[in-house]
């Protein structure tokens, strides 16, 4: 069957892009929540924190739970308490700091493993012969909703502060409606944990490809202004960074979907360390932008190949959990390459992605090319 003819995919589709919107709205519409009834954009960002926070640390735990209970009926649960969870946080905007802190642990505690249920459900929409293709389409979509959530908060914001975390929570209902349901849910949450999982040693070097795509990233993303300057040219110029970035991760994902095969992913790791290495030395425009649309062409290939991977790896009864700790540690990636472009001289900050894809290619370069070729094929 072709991906684009696949009813199943499209609902999960739908599904997952409902779930991730209010992930990408939450950031601005708590600031201007927090600035229009307390006057604080502060604590926006202190929300916006805790709420991460939470997510990252529950990402795994609640998982777990997600593999005992089965994603299929428990992301409908989790996606009803992180609405609520908004709403809450909507009803008590105005009062204290410590009381809104508390209460944004709500949604980020339910909504941590949210995308690892998700995946893992993907498992079972899409034969392995269009897991590749569906990963690389997905990949597409994600960068429409991480440019559009900002924009939508914006938009509601002209109807009313509250507007913005009412829709996050109507999306969080949508996606509950959409989350498909598999006949096959009973059986796999009644297997426990009778499946062995392989050795941590087997996981790492896709945890590290996560880790160095988060890394290598948020150097880009968060220091366009910084890049641009370093050139000499005024703060407009800053969004072209951002725009080159994303057209070739669309342009990177189409290409992958169009293959439909997983591919080597030493290729993808060694594109990382090539466009790091440009985008560290400083080879003016010429140099940036080169580097950028590498590191952006090899970003959605990249992320496809070590889920299509990951899922080979993972026993079907552990999926949720490890595809969780995968997006928890990739977010780690990103948070500490945030923090290396705030307090290293820029030239140093992609350094630690270059340093990052070497390592994970080395780990994959202990297996034989065979066996990584036969991976791919099987995945």
């Amino acid at each position: 069957m072709s991906l684009f003819t696949h009813r199943a995919y499209w609902r999960w589709s739908a599904g997952v892009q409902f779930a991730r919107l209010p992930a990408t709205m939450a950031p601005l519409a708590f600031t201007l929540l927090t600035t229009a009834t307390t006057g604080s954009y502060r604590l926006g960002g202190v929300l916006m924190s805790v709420f991460v926070v939470a997510e990252m640390v529950c990402a795994v735990p609640v998982g777990r739970l997600l593999d005992r209970v089965g994603p299929a009926r428990g992301l409908p649960a989790l996606l009803l308490l992180t609405a609520a969870g908004y709403v809450v946080l909507a009803l008590a905007a105005g009062a204290p700091a410590p009381v809104l802190v508390a209460l944004v642990l709500l949604p980020g505690i339910a909504a941590g493993a949210l995308s690892g249920g998700f995946r893992t459900l993907l498992a079972d929409t899409v034969d392995d012969a269009l897991l590749p293709r569906a990963i690389s389409v997905d990949a597409m979509l994600l960068e429409g909703v991480l440019i559009g959530g900002p924009v939508l908060v914006a938009l509601l914001d002209l109807a009313g502060t509250f507007v913005p975390l009412a829709a996050m929570a109507v999306a969080c209902v949508a996606a509950a409606v959409l989350v498909p349901r598999r006949a096959g849910e009973p059986d796999r949450a009644e297997s426990g944990d009778d499946v062995p999982a392989p050795r941590l040693a087997a996981y790492l070097p896709w945890l590290c490809c996560a880790f160095t795509v988060g890394l290598l990233l948020s150097t880009i993303e968060v220091a366009p202004l910084p890049l641009v300057q370093r050139l000499g040219a005024p703060a407009t110029a800053a969004p072209v960074v951002i725009a080159v970035l994303s057209g070739a991760s669309i342009a990177g994902s189409a290409l992958y979907a169009w293959r439909g095969k997983t591919g080597d992913p030493r290729l993808f790791l060694g594109g990382f360390v090539a466009g790091g290495l440009v985008l560290a030395g400083d080879f003016g425009w010429p140099g940036l932008l080169a580097s950028v649309a590498v590191i952006g062409g090899c970003t959605g290939p990249l992320v496809a190949a070590t889920s299509v991977n990951l899922q080979r790896l993972l026993p079907k009864n552990r999926r949720s959990a490890g595809f969780s700790l995968s997006f928890t540690v990739q977010a780690c990636g990103f948070g500490l390459g945030s923090l290396a472009v705030g307090v290293l001289p820029l030239w140093l900050a992609p350094v630690f992605g270059v340093f990052a894809a070497a390592i994970a290619g080395a780990m994959l370069v202990r297996k034989p090319a065979r066996a990584i070729g036969t991976m791919s094929v099987t995945s």
